[in-house]
């Protein structure tokens, strides 16, 4: 195989939770009288969840303390928490496990590359907390990305070279963040539009695996 390890992002990957945040947020920006639709929503894909309180805040007719940025914040990751409750197994993106199964027989080490903190919870919903060689999320890292730091994280907790890696990735701010630290990036999902991904697939089901042999 071209690569000794695959770091996957989370959410749009392996797992789609976009409703479950949307849902949070939604809920935030009504009970604050602040306007938020999807395409608000979107622009916080793949970043921290205090940045995408920012963003959200952009249509605010106020300015909010810190502390109560904090507890912002703390009230959405409530009700997101709630909503991926219902997460299961069935909720694993097409093709997923087929591409992972493919890569560990090849023996290509597999690690999770996640800005969120709700990383642990969403990989024991869908049965897969045990299933990485290693899990970098946001409880570990101090920038989120477009930073780097999350994927250089994981390629450091596999004892592998990031130019020995390629991470899989659907926003934009993840692409750049596994190029950043020199790493081939798929794109997939909202990413298959990105020019400077190393390589694009609509979903994992539909990538061509010939490619990285």
């Amino acid at each position: 195989m071209k690569y000794k390890a695959v770091i996957f992002d989370l959410d749009g990957v392996i797992v789609t939770t976009d409703e479950c945040h949307y849902k949070g947020w939604k809920k935030l920006a009504d009970e604050e009288g602040i306007y938020f639709d999807r395409e608000i929503n979107r622009r916080q894909r793949g970043v921290s969840r205090m940045e995408s309180l920012e963003v959200l805040l952009e249509k605010a007719e106020r300015t909010y303390t810190q502390e109560e940025k904090t507890e912002m914040a703390e009230r959405k990751n409530n009700y997101y928490r709630e909503y991926i409750k219902s997460l299961t197994p069935a909720d694993t993106l097409p093709g997923v496990m087929d591409f992972c199964s493919y890569l560990r027989e090849n023996g290509v080490k597999l690690a999770i590359g996640s800005s969120s903190k709700n990383t642990p919870t969403i990989l024991a919903g869908i049965g897969l907390d045990n299933y990485f060689d290693a899990v970098a999320d946001g409880n570990q890292i101090k920038n989120s990305k477009p930073d780097p730091e999350v994927f250089l994280l994981a390629a450091k907790l596999l004892g592998i070279d990031p130019a020995d890696c390629m991470v899989v990735e659907d926003a934009e701010a993840g692409v750049e963040a596994a190029l950043a630290g020199g790493m081939d990036v798929l794109g997939v999902g909202d990413s298959v539009v990105n020019t400077n991904a190393t390589y694009k697939a609509e979903s994992l089901a539909k990538f061509n695996i010939d490619l990285i042999k």
